[in-house]
């Protein structure tokens, strides 16, 4: 089903794809050692499905669309993060790492900000600051390597993903 539908529809890779989940998700109900699974598979993507397309509708709404102006003016997004400067690429990296988006989210929002003027070396570092770090993620690192360790590492993940995206936005 999965090749057919491939071949069938070419412009829409996602159906061969959903085509493949529900049926792992059918062999996973019907046998009886992997039935755990499929409902904790089940339950996961209900709770996580509806802050997903809430978080994305958000962010759509607020940075727009490529092309589309959103309620947060492209101008402002473009003097912050616009270009491939230095500054701007500190910038990324600083909110990346306070910033707390959903591994799922962060991809559609650097998009809407790459489509409101972001640089492409500033993007970078913000998709590489924001996994590695978040608010609630430093004070739990805080409790468990003290002040100094965590300091040490929020300001080194700041620094790398500065100088990846400073590099990638003014070398590729």
């Amino acid at each position: 089903m999965v090749v057919i539908s491939a071949l069938l529809v070419p412009t829409a890779p996602e159906l061969p794809f959903a085509l493949g989940i529900a049926g792992l998700m059918l062999i996973a109900a019907l046998r009886e050692q992997d039935r755990e699974w499929s409902a904790q598979s089940w339950d996961f993507a209900k709770q996580i499905l509806p802050l997903l397309l809430g978080g994305v509708f958000i962010a759509g709404f607020a940075l727009g669309r490529p092309g589309h102006e959103g309620i947060i003016p492209s101008e402002w997004v473009s003097m912050v993060v616009g270009g491939n400067t230095l500054s701007s690429t500190i910038t990324a990296s600083v909110l990346g790492a306070l910033m707390y988006f959903s591994t799922l989210t962060e991809v559609p929002i650097v998009d809407a900000l790459m489509g409101a003027g972001m640089g492409k070396g500033p993007a970078l570092a913000l998709l590489l600051a924001g996994p590695a770090l978040s608010l609630p993620s430093m004070l739990v690192i805080r409790t468990i390597l003290g002040t100094e360790k965590t300091l040490v590492y929020c300001a080194l993940v700041v620094v790398m993903a500065t100088t990846t995206g400073f590099v990638y936005g003014n070398w590729w």
